[in-house]
């Protein structure tokens, strides 16, 4: 398998490499369309994140790993043209681990949103399983730059610097922990009542158990923003943790439309699988760092923002995404907490269901409380507290637009949306938002764009 899979590799790069030369050469004699290049940038970066949205729900990646591949992607974009505005400041240095020494050369012009993309394609790559599609996207786009009509000179500079950027912000991912993962030891199930325990419908292993050990991007280490233990664990009915779970209980039972929407609408569930009869089916959708990633995108394109300002509120999101899932699976898997569904199911009501399927991991926190904090953060610091924005990222999955009047009030709405779907308990998802913005301000407080 191993050795089939170096092969597609090597091939993937031999068709590039080809691919690339095909380009080059067709540059050659091209009339420099500035007008039509500066036109066909626009909100390039909200684009280049959907198609690599399109990329990661397709390969089924989970939140953590999503949340990564959107980090790097977006660092590299920022890299790339961040060179257009001389005040702007690089991430290396600033980002645990991260180095790039690749500049512009003085000697030669570049057109730097072309930089960017390339960056960004680059260090998607290999971040992703489907290598062919995300090759597909680089070359097409590259074409349809240069039917636009781009300087030969400037094309081939620009495409080199942002393969050189790439290369750099590469090395980083390579010894971040992410390879090194899969080595450690399996995570166990116990038959202890109080520990998480596989769920319905298809009782998946847990997910991701030793992410805790990835290598943050700003925080100082995975255990730094610790939000506390959840409610001990307690089988008597007079016991706060019961009284939790009778709220998880009732509060589905009681569901009204308003609620119900508000738990679709932020469901997030990268994989949801169905079984009718002997059939089991998936259902593919956003995650939850992908949809802030996109409600990023939206208010960018809203505020017909510049592309220095774009990439760096998009690698900013990001890092706060990824740095927040880090920190929410280290508690996590210490507290290794039974989900409602399991505590409700064996002794409360053994026919009950949630609304939502309860993903493969442990309880405590909730894990898009903590990111959709975070990333709301980061997004308030940049465009203020009462931004109003209208959020269509589930449009695609079938979902009607919502409306929010700021940042932090989308966030919570997602927070307690976990308590609507019948997924988490109170306190999960309280002190996941309290978790979230201490990562998302300590972020704010460590990187500085200018």
């Amino acid at each position: 398998m191993q050795k089939k899979r170096k092969q597609f590799i090597q091939k993937v790069k031999f068709n590039s490499l080809i691919g690339l030369f095909i380009l080059l050469f067709s540059a050659c004699g091209s009339k420099h369309n500035q007008e039509g290049l500066d036109t066909y940038f626009e909100d390039s970066l909200s684009r280049y994140n959907r198609m690599l949205t399109d990329v990661i729900v397709a390969d089924i990646f989970t939140p953590p790993v999503a949340s990564r591949i959107y980090a790097y992607s977006n660092i590299a974009a920022y890299e790339g043209v961040r060179f257009m505005e001389k005040d702007s400041r690089s991430l290396s240095g600033q980002l645990h681990h991260l180095t790039i020494t690749t500049k512009p050369d003085p000697q030669k012009s570049y057109y730097y949103p072309l930089t960017s993309l390339v960056a960004f394609t680059e260090v998607a790559k290999p971040l992703v399983f489907d290598l062919e599609r995300m090759e597909k996207m680089q070359e097409d786009l590259l074409r349809e730059i240069q039917d636009i009509g781009i300087d030969y000179d400037i094309f081939n500079n620009s495409v080199a610097l942002g393969k050189s950027i790439a290369k750099e912000i590469l090395l980083r991912a390579s010894t971040d922990g992410y390879l090194r993962r899969t080595a450690l030891p399996r995570f166990s199930v116990t038959d202890d009542p109080g520990r998480w325990r596989p769920t319905p419908p298809d009782y998946m292993e847990a997910i991701e158990p030793h992410w805790r050990t990835i290598k943050p991007f700003v925080i100082d280490s995975a255990g730094q923003f610790d939000p506390g233990l959840p409610t001990a664990f307690d089988l008597s009915e007079s016991s706060q943790f019961y009284k939790e779970a009778i709220e998880v209980y009732e509060t589905v039972q009681n569901l009204d439309t308003a609620q119900l929407n508000i738990a679709k609408f932020w469901d997030c569930n990268p994989n949801i699988s169905t079984t009718k009869g002997h059939v089991m089916y998936f259902q593919q959708q956003i995650s939850p760092g992908g949809h802030w990633v996109h409600i990023t995108a939206q208010v960018l394109e809203e505020q017909k923002a510049p592309h220095v300002t774009s990439a760096g509120a998009l690698a900013k999101v990001s890092v706060a995404i990824a740095d927040a899932f880090i920190s929410c699976w280290d508690q996590k898997y210490k507290s290794n907490l039974t989900r409602p569904e399991t505590f409700i199911n064996e002794n409360i009501d053994p026919d009950w269901a949630p609304v939502l399927q309860t993903p493969a991991f442990p309880e405590h926190t909730s894990g898009h409380s903590v990111a959709s904090a975070a990333a709301a953060a980061v997004l308030t610091n940049i465009f203020g507290n009462n931004y109003a924005f209208v959020d269509a990222t589930e449009v695609p999955y079938g979902l009607p637009v919502r409306s929010y009047q700021s940042f932090n009030q989308a966030a919570e709405e997602a927070a307690v949306s976990r308590l609507y779907g019948g997924i988490h308990y109170r306190p999960a998802i309280e002190l996941g938002v309290a978790q979230g913005r201490q990562v998302g301000n300590y972020i704010l407080q460590k990187v500085r764009l200018r």
